[in-house]
């Protein structure tokens, strides 16, 4: 456990800094990252920065439906073939074949190592098969690729509470909210640790 501590407080102190120090203050909007728009069409960007500000809404009613549509964006790759590994790893790992689902969204990073989608989905992979030290260092590149990706924020607040850290699950959850405040899980995991800590500030 020890590696893992080290590499958990490595990537937590220099992940969170640069996230949290990023302007995560609800305007969810301005949290387009340069290497993630690279490339990509005006009006993409646009859709993109819309569909956040309306995530990040409070009084957004169909928060649910502005998230389907987010979540199914940043699922498009741009290649029919990626976009394929990530479906045979996302229903690997709904199977529970978590090698062969870590197997081939390894095959889809390292064939597009551009696309945060397929770090994210890999990150989750390794969760789900209890490798949390190659899940953080994925969740890290998820997050310098698309910062406003509040499922891998969220993924690393679930490692770090499983790892008894809850100052560091604490800090990444109310990332999460900032961009997302209508998710009830996230809300009542803020609560919940902010209740266990004092309503300690981080």
């Amino acid at each position: 456990m020890g590696a893992l501590d080290h590499l958990s407080g490595r990537i937590a102190a220099v992940l969170l800094g640069v996230v949290l120090g990023s302007g995560l203050n609800g305007s969810g909007a301005t949290l387009i990252a340069p290497a993630f728009a690279e490339g990509v069409a005006a009006d993409e960007v646009e859709a993109e920065a819309a569909l956040l500000a309306e995530l990040a809404d409070p009084e957004n009613r169909a928060w649910r439906r502005t998230e389907r549509a987010l979540l199914a964006r940043w699922s498009l790759s741009g290649s029919p073939a990626m976009d394929l590994l990530l479906e045979r790893g996302r229903r690997a790992m709904a199977e529970g074949e978590f090698d062969a689902a870590i197997e081939h969204l390894t095959a889809l990073t390292d064939h597009a190592p551009d696309f945060a989608e397929g770090w994210n989905a890999r990150a989750t992979a390794f969760y789900m098969a209890g490798q949390f030290g190659p899940s953080i260092a994925d969740i890290a590149r998820t997050l310098a690729l698309n910062p406003a990706h509040f499922g891998a924020l969220a993924g690393l607040g679930h490692i770090f509470r499983a790892l008894d850290e809850p100052e560091r699950a604490l800090a990444a959850y109310r990332a999460a909210l900032a961009i997302h405040p209508n998710k009830p899980e996230l809300r009542e995991a803020v609560e919940t640790l902010e209740a266990a800590l004092g309503g300690q500030d981080i």
